[in-house]
């Protein structure tokens, strides 16, 4: 019988499961993923943390309670150090298998691995040798799996700079029908972290609900590095957050380069490293006056009436500016 290993649908789930779910198949596991996020998992996950926790962590946390219930032999809870060189990701990443074992009881074996290329990619092979050993004994095979992997998150990267979410991305290589409508003639860069904006439960299906407004939506999954990097150059100083300097870095090439109406920033209560990112693109666009600009923070409490208005509210003032709406 094949072990089971639980992926939680939050946090990098949507920057690598792809990758994630082809190395343990290879490897001859069955990957079972959390539910959808619905309110008994945001309630598990607020019961279990802190008042200070960040809302995308208590997410996370509900759907590890999720993954215990379904009876999984092993969660997968990797330690997220850094995703390229010289650079690092928020401080919850590099804890999380630690803060979740201290705050949910008696769960199934983890898997911790540790991902870290702050200084090179050569790590990676003992930590793949060393988790893959837990399903088979061939370091041939076990090196063969993630090699493969790689190639699927590859893969993965590509179809999401076509213009699909990552959620539609996933869907496609699983084979699933999508009907991708990304063709609104106002064109709007929503730049937030994956989680603060795939996750439909907690920001009330934003990416669906402008396209329906007639926007095309681009996100900084479905921008080119060059145009991020281009922008992140203009810092005074380099952040070292990965993700949120790609924020900043796209913040700042539309608001030279003018490609888009309007631009939202999405973040969540309580994120230290997001604070920061969003006042600095709040006051460079004030500065500047160029592009309309609006800022949603959420929370386990954001409602989706509130939501909506804003949204509407963006969006009449942008066909506005292009003579569509007259006051």
């Amino acid at each position: 019988m094949r072990k089971t290993v639980g992926i939680p649908k939050a946090l990098l789930y949507y920057n690598f499961y792809p990758m994630w779910k082809v190395f343990f198949e290879e490897l001859g596991a069955e990957v079972v993923t959390s539910r959808n996020t619905c309110k008994k998992i945001i309630d598990d996950g607020v019961k279990s943390c802190v008042g200070e926790t960040c809302l995308p962590v208590k997410t996370y946390v509900g759907h590890v309670i999720d993954l215990k219930e379904k009876g999984v032999d092993y969660i997968f809870i990797p330690r997220v150090i850094s995703v390229e060189r010289k650079r690092y990701l928020c401080a919850k990443f590099l804890g999380l298998p630690d803060m979740v074992k201290s705050l949910v009881p008696d769960l199934p074996e983890i898997i911790d691995m540790k991902i870290d290329l702050y200084r090179s990619d050569n790590s990676m092979q003992k930590e793949v040798l060393r988790i893959g050993k837990k399903f088979i004994n061939d370091e041939v095979k076990i090196y063969n799996a993630y090699f493969k992997s790689l190639e699927t998150q590859n893969k993965f990267e590509s179809i999401m700079k076509k213009g699909l979410s990552s959620k539609e991305a996933i869907n496609y290589l699983e084979g699933k029908n999508i009907k991708v409508q990304n063709s609104g003639d106002l064109k709007i860069a929503l730049l937030a972290h994956s989680y603060d904006i795939m996750d439909d439960y907690i920001c009330m299906g934003i990416i669906d609900r402008l396209r329906k407004m007639g926007a095309k939506v681009t996100t900084t999954s479905m921008m080119d590095s060059f145009k991020i990097e281009r922008g992140a150059k203009k810092l005074q100083k380099d952040l070292f957050w990965t993700y949120g300097r790609e924020i900043i870095g796209a913040g700042k090439y539309f608001l030279e380069e003018k490609e888009v109406d309007g631009v939202i920033t999405v973040s969540a209560f309580g994120c230290g490293p997001d604070s920061l990112t969003d006042d600095l693109l709040e006051r460079d666009y004030k500065r500047n006056g160029g592009i309309p600009y609006m800022s949603i923070t959420i929370d386990e409490h954001t409602g989706e009436a509130g939501i909506t208005t804003r949204l509407e509210a963006f969006i009449d003032l942008l066909r506005w500016r292009k003579g569509e709406i007259i006051v």
